[in-house]
């Protein structure tokens, strides 16, 4: 099983995973949660209360790697509205849109970065280095999200569109500054693709 999961009986999902594989997962997992940021009740001072009233941003992040992870849900850039007037209602559909399912769709992906970082953290190494990762279904679900996220952040940096883009990735000479990250998407996307089987029925 190296390298790729497979199904647990009655559920879930195991892998074996090296040191150094472990460590990677577990610098970008914690990368993406100072990425989304705390959570309103996490700030210093917030009253936990107020998390469940409370409105999320009305603009897109700045940030070029948050814009692929919070999408604008009614606008796309790369389509041009036929109207002046459809664009800014598409605006301020999105920007509602997002006052309202911002929040949750961070805690959702926090919770999902946290779920990988815990539990890598829990891992009892082998006598051989690494460890083999068992994760029940819904841990499952949680690392299919956030590997999911974690190459969607990746890709928005390397600049990766569509599938087109992904084929260049793989002619990129060993000496390009970006092969460690391609190196790293392309092994997230293994992950990901061979956690997906083990959920289907």
């Amino acid at each position: 099983m190296p390298g790729t999961f497979e199904p647990l009986p009655g559920g879930g999902a195991a892998v074996a995973l090296d040191d150094v594989e472990i460590s990677i997962i577990r610098s970008l997992a914690v990368q993406l949660l100072e990425l989304i940021g705390p959570g309103p009740a996490e700030d210093a001072g917030a009253d936990p209360l107020a998390e469940l009233f409370a409105e999320g941003p009305s603009e897109p992040p700045s940030d070029p790697v948050l814009k692929r992870l919070f999408p604008d849900a009614y606008t796309d850039p790369e389509e041009q509205p036929p109207t002046a007037q459809a664009a800014e209602e598409a605006k301020a559909h999105s920007a509602e849109f997002r006052r309202y399912t911002e929040n949750d769709l961070r805690a959702g992906k926090r919770d999902n970065a946290l779920a990988v970082i815990r539990s890598l953290d829990a891992l009892t190494p082998a006598g051989d280095g690494g460890a083999v990762l068992k994760l029940s279904p819904e841990e499952s679900r949680q690392w299919l999200g956030a590997l999911n996220d974690l190459r969607l952040a990746i890709g928005s940096r390397l600049d990766i569109t569509d599938e087109d883009d992904t084929d260049l990735l793989y002619r990129l000479p060993d000496e390009d500054p970006r092969k460690p990250m391609v190196m790293a998407y392309l092994w997230l996307g293994g992950l990901q693709e061979t956690l997906v089987t083990t959920l289907i029925p």
